[in-house]
């Protein structure tokens, strides 16, 4: 006689037909993973078989059949199908031996908990739920906050009969599943008490990207359904898992923290428990504290991250899970565990590269779900009761989704939404329907008109945007097994953290040069001497915007250094542990005078070029203290963060005497040349850097020649006028003799030297000329790199006479 009630640590994978993949993969955590430390709260699921036995019991399965065939036949519709064959299941009762399993397995688990009146979520889990090819994730029903006999056996009942609702129905239909082969078991799990804590949910694998090295969690208060229907915009954290070491820590080197994204979300309201009446939960207001306060602390975030490696290890593959933290002790549990469904199914070297060749006004930005580009028109509809207006190969723009609105998301060309973050439903859904989506913009449905044509972007990194009207773009197919192999070294430029995800499927040697100034402008925005002199900005309304943006911070400072750090480990991260360099700040005073607070620490320069810029600022009592915090972030990627692979570049080196000064000053801050394997790289882009090149040599571990900046030096021509742009070419041969001369000296100095300039991404011959001259590496912009680097193997066969 079949079981029909039994114990989690009685089950695990290889029970999915009895029990479902949900149940299977929480009785699997518990088998094999909670003597590991991965914490999984006790519970008990009902079988296949006792589902199938109520369906008998009741005799209700004839009348579920013909529902299905009157609605296949057009004689129904989803509602009245729905609504028909879910009253079928509510108004029969579970056979007496049923029930009484049920109910006894709840006494234990009680007694197991010491609370005799103890508080259950009850969830569903399909028998086809969660396979590799088909994520039936929020297709049933969960009960949450359910105590007592009568109240379990009631919420047993709706999960059975939420295997019949109308979207479970549609995502069958679509998926191609036989309705009645699908079987449905309960899960009885004992709640954590997330109401007064805080919940989420943790892939094991970048969900944008596909980059299998991160660790994606996503975290707000109280319950966790509110970040999984994107009601909310929560926080986001991401890991780097390589430096994490065993879910103990162990491994790791002692005090690495590789947090490289801390991102703060609105968190505006949550979820917690009913008090009365019949709903059991309500959604509230968040205060101000918790809308400013991160949900997890770091602590937190790498047990939570470790705690998704240990599970992907067991399950050998990616996986999508949910996490709760309990507010009454501070626990953290894992509640959920299943196979990622998207990101890890994209098999080969085959990508698709989408790139805008024209931009407009932007008229919404939110997180980018996917990488490529849709066009249509608006279709705004803000309530599942509306979705037959929705017009097919429209944009749909709505405040969020959950799975009631997936019969119309795959008609959609793209998705914009008001809420939700990268973890949210609409997110989820459109990763898997390969739907391109802006999600958590805030006001899309209040800024996108009905039937306004629209760009929804999707390939400028991980923020979307939405643009005015239709702009052009183009597809690129690419086939990087069909990348050949080369002598040189070939890296890759970039500037936006977004950015480096977007590109880690290149086969790079690493970074050839991170340009922090785009950090800077971009994610800090503040100028970083009114971060430690705050009190000298006298502009009242720059002022308040420098108090929103530290907000949360006791020395306002800290935020730049914590928002710089994190920004560059994001771009190391990929390339680990190839080489990384970075370059230290490079702005001229009328750029850094554009910064929030610039203008109070800037003076105007006729020519800011030959100015006041790169290492002379960084030695300077009119910046040092800016450059302290640079180093500060330096200094805490590499040695907290553990991306020893960072390289710093001092850009903008004039004399060998200066560079005495910067490399002392950074000394001063804790970036000692050697110690920890701390390489300096020098910027070779001054006519003087190639004449004393020896001497330079002796202070530097590389060189990296900038040619824009050598070419408008060595040929007198302003790289910036439009006038004499037709003089600028890093292909004059001045400029080409010069270049030769900085590889040989430093060649014969013993140091490596490099090239990250644009002209070898500009101009293939430039490249192969570089090649002959024996260059160690050559740094190209990404969406040069496919098409530069069979040049430079072109070109080494030429040389070698190959």
């Amino acid at each position: 006689m079949p079981e029909h009630v039994l114990w989690f640590e009685e089950i695990g994978m290889g029970n999915v037909p009895q029990v479902g993949g949900k149940n299977a993969s929480l009785g699997e955590l518990i088998q094999s993973l909670k003597a590991r430390g991965v914490r999984v709260p006790d519970g008990f699921a009902t079988t296949a078989a006792a589902y199938r036995t109520f369906l008998a019991a009741n005799g209700i399965e004839p009348a579920m059949r013909s529902r299905i065939l009157a609605y296949r036949a057009g004689d129904a519709t989803l509602r009245e199908t729905g609504e028909a064959i879910r009253e079928l299941f509510l108004a029969s009762e579970f056979p007496a031996d049923i029930a009484e399993s049920i109910r006894s397995h709840y006494a234990d688990l009680g007694r197991r908990a010491g609370r005799e009146r103890l508080s259950v979520a009850v969830r569903s889990s399909a028998t086809a739920e969660d396979l590799p090819d088909a994520s039936f994730a929020g297709q049933q029903e969960t009960f949450l906050n359910v105590a007592g006999d009568r109240e379990l056996m009631d919420a047993c009942r709706r999960c059975y009969a939420s295997l019949f609702t109308d979207r479970a129905i549609s995502y069958r239909e679509v998926k191609g599943f036989d309705h009645l082969d699908v079987a449905l078991s309960i899960g009885v799990q004992r709640m954590v008490r997330s109401d007064v804590g805080a919940s989420g949910v943790m892939f094991s694998i970048d969900t944008d990207s596909g980059f299998p090295r991160a660790a994606v969690i996503s975290a707000a208060w109280g319950l966790g359904e509110t970040v999984v229907q994107g009601s909310i915009n929560p926080d986001k954290y991401l890991v780097f898992k390589p430096l994490l070491g065993d879910v103990a820590g162990e491994g790791a080197a002692e005090g690495i923290s590789p947090i490289i994204e801390k991102t703060r979300g609105s968190k505006a309201q949550k979820m917690v428990y009913s008090r009365g009446g019949h709903a059991r939960t309500r959604t509230v207001d968040t205060s101000d504290a918790e809308r400013r306060a991160f949900v997890l602390a770091d602590a937190e975030i790498l047990t939570l991250a470790r705690w998704a490696v240990t599970v992907e290890e067991h399950y050998g593959r990616p996986m999508d899970m949910e996490w709760a933290r309990d507010g009454e002790t501070g626990e953290l549990f894992m509640v959920q565990a299943r196979p990622e469904t998207v990101q890890s199914l994209k098999t080969g070297s085959r990508f698709t590269l989408h790139h805008m060749l024209e931009t407009g006004t932007v008229l919404a930005t939110g997180a980018a779900i996917g990488d490529s580009i849709a066009q249509g028109t608006a279709c705004v509809i803000r309530s599942a009761a509306d979705i037959e207006k929705f017009r097919d190969g429209a944009i749909l723009v709505t405040e969020m989704t959950d799975p009631d609105w997936v019969p119309i998301m795959k008609r959609a060309a793209g998705i914009v939404t008001d809420h939700g973050g990268p973890t949210s439903h609409a997110a989820i859904v459109s990763r898997e329907l390969g739907v391109p989506a802006v999600v958590g913009t805030g006001n899309a449905t209040g800024v996108l008109a009905e039937g306004l044509a629209v760009t929804l972007s999707c390939a400028e990194g991980d923020q979307g945007r939405v643009y005015a009207g239709t702009l052009a773009f183009e597809t690129e197919e690419v086939d990087l097994g069909e990348l050949p192999a080369t002598r040189t070294k070939v890296m890759v430029n970039i500037a936006s953290p977004a950015a480096a995800f977007q590109w880690w499927r290149l086969p790079a040697d690493g970074v050839g040069l991170a340009r922090m100034e785009f950090i800077i402008s971009a994610l800090i925005r503040v100028h970083p001497m009114a971060l430690v002199h705050p009190e000298r900005v006298t502009d009242p309304q720059e002022a308040a915007q420098i108090r929103d943006l530290t907000r949360g911070y006791a020395d306002p400072s800290d935020y730049f250094v914590d928002t710089l750090a994190l920004g560059i480990a994001k771009i190391a991260a990929p390339y680990h542990p190839n080489p990384v360099i970075v370059r230290l700040s490079d702005f001229k005073t009328n750029e850094y005078a554009h910064l929030i607070g610039g203008a109070a620490f800037e003076e105007a320069e006729e020519n800011p070029m030959l100015g006041f810029r790169g290492a002379s600022r960084y030695y300077d009592e009119r910046y040092r203290e800016g450059f302290a915090l640079e180093c500060r972030a330096l200094k805490r990627v590499r040695e907290r963060l553990g991306f020893a692979n960072i390289i710093v570049m001092v850009p903008f080196c004039r004399t060998p005497q200066e560079a005495d000064k910067v490399l002392a000053v950074m000394a001063e801050n804790g970036l000692v040349r050697g110690e920890h394997g701390l390489q300096v790289y020098m910027m070779c882009e001054i006519p003087s850097n190639v004449v004393l090149a020896e001497r330079f040599a002796t202070r530097f571990d590389g060189f990296s020649i900038g040619s824009n900046d050598l070419t408008q030096l060595v040929l007198g021509v302003d790289r910036d006028s439009a006038q004499l742009a037709a003089l600028f070419d890093e292909r004059d041969e001045a400029v080409m003799a010069m270049i030769s001369e900085a590889i040989r000296k430093a060649h014969a100095a013993g140091i490596k030297i490099g090239i990250c300039g644009q002209g070898p991404s500009n101009h293939p011959e430039f490249a192969a000329f570089l090649v002959s001259e024996g260059i160690d590496s050559i740094s190209l912009n990404p969406d040069s790199y496919l098409r530069t680097v069979p040049r430079i193997a072109e070109a080494e066969k030429l040389v070698s006479g190959g």
